[in-house]
């Protein structure tokens, strides 16, 4: 089981940041840190599940990074919490509102006690994730079983060797995104995605093809149906589960070739 990785933004190390880290280490966190400015929380956002502000004076010239800390929090839907003295955290709810900030620890604040409820923070988020619903539609009963062994860490998945059991599955569900492979016999993922894009109750959910081609031209017939994205089927798992992640995350699609 992966550990849930906290982003620790603080001005500077120093005994308050090391004794936050170890506590946090011992509570079965990873952690990572940045500087209160945007290039380095930036490089330090990746992979993280929570974001952990431990506040100090430079919280009174750091607008640029409260503001950026806000949209990420907001966008990536991370978990953001806070450690300060009344004051600090009066200057933050200038740039980042209540609504934004999942937990706020007045400082001084009991270590273990943060630790708890960070780990209940987690939990929460973890379930959040895992609330996504994929359905996976393949004839291929080896890849179909891989990649559902890929995702099932982080999503409730579904899998199904067809396109009309894929029709049959969606009458009764919702899923939040489906995968469909590109080229199935019998019925093609493209007669699939018409069907489904047919039907009122389905229309909108997201889909995107898998396919083993990856010419430009079999990409092109590929787009020119306007599915959400496609993935390679020679993509490595790590690709293939960032570009899900990705697409939950971001809401957004970069093309991978």
């Amino acid at each position: 089981m992966t550990k849930d990785k906290i982003l620790v933004i603080s001005s500077g190390s120093g005994f308050m940041v090391d004794a936050l880290v170890n506590n946090l280490k011992g509570a079965g966190f990873e952690t990572a840190f940045a500087e209160p400015v945007v290039k380095s929380i930036e490089a330090g956002r990746q992979d993280c599940d929570i974001v952990l502000l431990l506040a100090g004076e430079y919280v009174y010239d750091s607008a640029d990074a409260l503001v950026y800390i806000k949209d990420i929090t907001a966008d990536d839907d991370i978990p953001f919490c806070v450690i300060g003295y009344n004051k600090e955290l009066a200057e933050i709810g200038k740039y980042i509102p209540e609504e934004y900030i999942n937990r706020t620890f007045k400082r001084p604040f009991d270590a273990k006690y943060l630790a708890e409820e960070l780990k209940a923070v987690a939990e929460v988020a973890s379930e959040n994730r895992l609330g996504k619903r994929i359905l996976l539609v393949d004839d291929d009963p080896t890849f179909l079983k891989m990649l559902q062994g890929w995702l099932s860490d982080k999503y409730r998945i579904t899998a199904v060797k067809s396109g009309m059991q894929a029709i049959t599955y969606i009458a009764n569900h919702t899923p939040d995104l489906i995968l469909l492979d590109y080229d199935m016999p019998i019925t093609p993922g493209p007669q699939v995605m018409e069907m489904i894009r047919s039907e009122f109750n389905a229309s909108e959910i997201p889909i995107i093809f898998l396919t083993g081609k990856s010419d430009r031209e079999s990409i092109m017939n590929v787009m020119r149906l306007k599915p959400q994205g496609y993935l390679l089927k020679t993509m490595t798992k790590d690709d293939i589960v960032t570009a899900v992640d990705n697409f939950f995350i971001e809401h957004k699609w970069d093309y991978l070739t």
